[in-house]
C-alpha cells in the first residue's frame, strides 16, 4: 500500500507530462491503461498538445517520402538528425487506397495532416495516426491550369482544400471546408486568367502565413507572378518576383525558409542554386538573395532546398530520396541516400501531431 501512495501521480500531472512528450511516444502509451487511452484520444489534449510544441518550437518537423510507382513506398525521415543517421529514418504503413492507386500527388500539408491527389480523388491523411478521409469531387470540372493548396483557417477552426482553375473562358476560385464537409464557390475570377508558369497540369501551393502560394501567369499582364490565396480573407492577391530575378520558373519553387516566404531558383550557367527571402512578408523591396548552393560536387547533379534544421543548416533533396545539407554559409557538410528509386518520388514536409479534423470523420 505504502508503494501504491508513492507511485501515485495527480491526474492534471499525467496530463502535464503526456503533453510534453513526442507524438510517436503517445501513440505507443496508448497502450499503457485505459486512463492513459482516453486522455491521448481525446480532441482537447490533442489541440493542447500541437498548442505546447508549437509554443516550446519541440515539433518534430520530419520530411515524407511517396514513391512514384506501385508498390508505393512510403518513409518518413527526421532532418533533424544527421543525414547519414539510419535512425532518422522509418517506413509508414501505406494507406489502402495507396495499395492500388496508378498515380499519388502530394498537394501540401498543414498540422500534421497531408493532402494526396489520386487521379481523379483526393485524400486526407495523418501519417502520424493513420487516420484518413475521401474528399468529394467538385461539381466544378474544368479541364486546364489547376491550383490546389491546403491549409488552416484559425478564424473558423477550419481546414480548407482550395482549388483554383480556369478554362479559355472563365476562371473559378473554390474551396472544401473539412468543417461543412461541402464545396463553396467563392466567385467567378473572370477579370483574372491565369495559368501555369511552370507547364504543370496540376499546381501544389505553398502554405505559409496563413496563405497559399502558387507560380502564376497573368495572361492579360504577360508576366510571371505569385498568386496568393489568404484562407482566412477568402480573397486572391498577386505578389511579384524580385526585380533582379530572371529564371524560367520551371526550374524554380516556392518553400519556407525559416520564418520567410522563399523562392528558390537553379542556375544552370554555374550548377548553383540561388535562394531568395521575402524579409517583410507583401513588400516587394524586400527580396533579397541571401543563398548562392552549389550543387556541381553532388553525385546526383540537381537538387532543390526543403528545408533548414534548428541549427540553421539548410537540407535539400534530389526528388528520389537522397539528401544534401549545407552550413549557413553555403557549404556542403554532405550527401546521404536512403534507398534507391527508379522513378523518383514525390516529397513534403510535415510536422508529426495527433490533431483530428473537424466533424472527426476520419478512417483507420
Amino acid at each position: 500500500m505504502d508503494m501504491m501512495k508513492m507511485l501515485y501521480l495527480p491526474h492534471e500531472l499525467i496530463i502535464q507530462i503526456l503533453l510534453r512528450l513526442p507524438v510517436k511516444s503517445l501513440i505507443r502509451f496508448k497502450c499503457v491503461c485505459k486512463s492513459w487511452f482516453s486522455i491521448i484520444s481525446d480532441t482537447h489534449f490533442a489541440n493542447s498538445h500541437f498548442e505546447v510544441t508549437a509554443a516550446t518550437h519541440t515539433h518534430s518537423h520530419r520530411a515524407l517520402f511517396i514513391s512514384r510507382a506501385l508498390p508505393y513506398e512510403t518513409r518518413s525521415i527526421d532532418l533533424e538528425l544527421s543525414i547519414d543517421d539510419d535512425s532518422a529514418f522509418a517506413s509508414l504503413n501505406p494507406i489502402n487506397f495507396m495499395r492500388s492507386e496508378p498515380f499519388i500527388d502530394i498537394i501540401g500539408s498543414c498540422r500534421g495532416f497531408i493532402l494526396l491527389f489520386c487521379y481523379p480523388s483526393f485524400y486526407i491523411w495523418n501519417p502520424s495516426t493513420g487516420l484518413h478521409k475521401h474528399i468529394p469531387l467538385s461539381r466544378i470540372r474544368v479541364n486546364l491550369n489547376h491550383f490546389y493548396g491546403f491549409g488552416y483557417d484559425q478564424s473558423t477552426d477550419d481546414y480548407l482544400m482550395v482549388s483554383l482553375s480556369s478554362d479559355t473562358i472563365s476562371s473559378y476560385l473554390e474551396f472544401f471546408s473539412f468543417r461543412a464537409n461541402t464545396w463553396k464557390q467563392i466567385d467567378e475570377v473572370t477579370h483574372i486568367h491565369y495559368s501555369s508558369a511552370t507547364n504543370d497540369d496540376c499546381e501544389a501551393g505553398s502554405l505559409f502565413n496563413g496563405v497559399i502560394h502558387w507560380f502564376a501567369y497573368r495572361r492579360d499582364l504577360e508576366i510571371d507572378v505569385i498568386v496568393a490565396f489568404d484562407l482566412m480573407e477568402r480573397k486572391l492577391l498577386d505578389m511579384h518576383l524580385p526585380d533582379q530575378f530572371d529564371h524560367d520558373l520551371r526550374n524554380c519553387g516556392l518553400w519556407v525558409f525559416r520564418e520567410f516566404l522563399s523562392l528558390w531558383a537553379r542556375n544552370y550557367d554555374n550548377d548553383t542554386i540561388e535562394i531568395w527571402v521575402m524579409k517583410e512578408y507583401k513588400l516587394h523591396s524586400s527580396w533579397t538573395k541571401t543563398h548562392v548552393l552549389p550543387i556541381d560536387a553532388i553525385p546526383a547533379g540537381f537538387h532543390f532546398p526543403l528545408s533548414s534544421t534548428k541549427s540553421s543548416d539548410i537540407v535539400a533533396t534530389d526528388g528520389f530520396t537522397g539528401f544534401v545539407k549545407y552550413n549557413d554559409e553555403g557549404q556542403l557538410l554532405g550527401h546521404h541516400s536512403y534507398f534507391n528509386q527508379t522513378y523518383g518520388s514525390r516529397v513534403v514536409m510535415y510536422t508529426e501531431s495527433l490533431l483530428s479534423l473537424p466533424g472527426d470523420n476520419l478512417q483507420a
